[in-house]
């Protein structure tokens, strides 16, 4: 018919991103409706103080959830560190005053933001949430974007429940082929943001495509989303199928009944158009992956787990070559050293990238039967209560126990220094968590990150291991 146009083809992301739009700044920036806020103790002091100051209120505190996941211990409900305990009681205060829903280090449902909103189905497919945390972005496996923002855009939100952020770039990323059983969801994204660089989508954000993803649980997708901030995206993004509405199914946030069915009819709408034009496109065969470990000090510097440390002068671009020296240097390690010959000190199981119910089994399977080495010091912490609760039911802390390993309360824990469980001197650790960024878990602690299962296999043997390189004798089920 005449004067009818085409619509132009989107991503999922501008799709998502244009219902979402409340005002177009003159300057390019667009102010965007915030579905989900959540909330911490660590980012949110100066946003509510902010508030305070201008006589303001929470604009929507039904559309607001706060946890106590940063500075809390996880070997005891008392906070012995000053500062964190001063944070988590600020937070008490700002919640209660505000009437924001607020579940507190040891009660039921507490435990790592990330981890706790998608467990109460309230992540769906289409939504905007914002968080004062870079790893937002693990809600992307919802098909929902989803920002680490700073304090003043936390206190933005809370006035307001918008964002003003320019529009992203959008990136394809194509796992090519299905990987090798003994290759994980951590294993996938440390390979890519190898190949990327630790900058290499700044600005954009990811959709992750392929059979590789489509295979993957939900909880597989969610460490994908969670480590795109460390590839310098400003988000990751999964087209949600059954998987997702299988998750989501009988969640306390969840739609049900009539509400479900229309919900669901709208987020099967939720994907990229056949056609759609992103601003680039990667793609990455990983039918031959192994598993991958890093040796420096971004996610960016990884290599297979069977590989060496890399030299310096491997490294064509200058600024490269030059953070692979001063990262030999931190990490105390020679060029051409096998990963593998490299003694471990401790073991840390957890975070909001690898601490669910899922990585907990796979790690238990590792370590069934087993012990692990006398001079290794392993923690398991549960990223949420709820985890916590689930694991035990299974029986999967006995496994660790009798293993030798400590089972903790929930909370970040190791994953960075901010808590108590922060490590001391130059203890090198293999890490479920995300960063392994200069003074992140300990002021001089050296940090390698591993996938689960890695992680339990170098606690078995006290080097850096994969569960396929354990002895013959010592059986593993994974």
């Amino acid at each position: 018919m005449a004067g009818t146009s085409v619509a132009q083809p989107r991503t999922l992301a501008e799709k998502v991103w244009a219902d979402h739009v409340v005002y177009h700044t003159p300057d390019g920036r667009d102010l965007i409706y915030v579905d989900l806020h959540l909330v911490h103790e660590a980012s949110s002091p100066q946003a509510f103080d902010g508030l305070r100051l201008t006589g303001r209120k929470v604009r929507r505190p039904d559309l607001t959830l706060a946890l106590e996941d940063h500075n809390v211990p996880t070997d005891t409900l008392f906070i012995r560190d000053t500062m964190g305990r001063a944070q988590v009681e600020q937070l008490r205060v700002n919640c209660a005053t505000h009437g924001i829903e607020h579940l507190r280090h040891g009660e039921a449902r507490q435990g790592i933001v990330h981890v706790v909103a998608p467990e109460l189905g309230l992540i769906h497919p289409g939504m905007t949430v914002i968080c004062g945390d870079s790893h937002t972005s693990t809600h992307g496996a919802f098909g929902a974007l989803a920002f680490g923002v700073g304090t003043s855009d936390v206190e933005h939100v809370l006035a307001t429940q918008t964002l003003e952020i320019p529009l992203p770039k959008t990136m394809a990323v194509n796992f090519v082929g299905l990987p090798p059983a003994d290759v994980t969801p951590k294993d996938l994204i440390l390979a890519l943001i190898a190949h990327l660089g630790a900058n290499g989508a700044h600005g954009h954000v990811i959709e992750y495509r392929g059979p590789a993803i489509e295979a993957l649980s939900m909880e597989g997708r969610m460490t994908i989303c969670n480590m795109s901030i460390e590839a310098g995206a400003r988000a990751g993004l999964i087209a949600p199928d059954q998987h997702t509405f299988d998750y989501l199914n009988g969640r306390r946030g969840a739609p049900a009944g009539t509400d479900l069915a229309e919900a669901l009819a709208f987020w099967e709408t939720l994907r990229s158009d056949d056609d759609a034009v992103f601003d680039s496109e990667v793609s990455l065969d990983v039918t031959e992956l192994r598993p991958f470990v890093t040796w420096g000090t971004n996610p960016g510097q990884a290599v297979p787990l069977g590989s060496v440390v890399p030299r310096p002068d491997s490294f064509a671009d200058p600024q490269q070559r030059a953070a692979a020296e001063r990262a030999l240097q931190y990490m105390d390690l020679s060029p051409g050293t096998p990963m593998q010959d490299l003694r471990i000190d401790t073991v840390f199981l957890g975070s909001c990238t690898n601490g669910r119910i899922e990585d907990l089994r796979d790690a238990a399977d590792v370590l069934r039967g087993r012990r692990i080495s006398a001079d290794v010091r392993m923690l398991v912490v549960p990223g949420s209560m709820d985890v916590r609760r689930q694991a035990e039911e299974e029986g999967l802390d006995e496994v660790f126990r009798a293993a030798g390993a400590e089972w903790r309360l929930s909370g970040c824990s190791m994953c960075m220094g901010m808590n108590t469980d922060r490590l001391q001197g130059t203890e090198r650790v293999a890490s479920t968590s995300n960063r392994n960024y200069e003074g992140r878990q300990g002021k001089t602690a050296r940090t390698h990150l591993v996938s689960p299962v890695v992680a339990a296999a170098t606690a078995v043997t006290g080097r850096l291991t994969a569960p396929s390189d354990l002895q013959e004798n010592q059986p593993c089920k994974h």
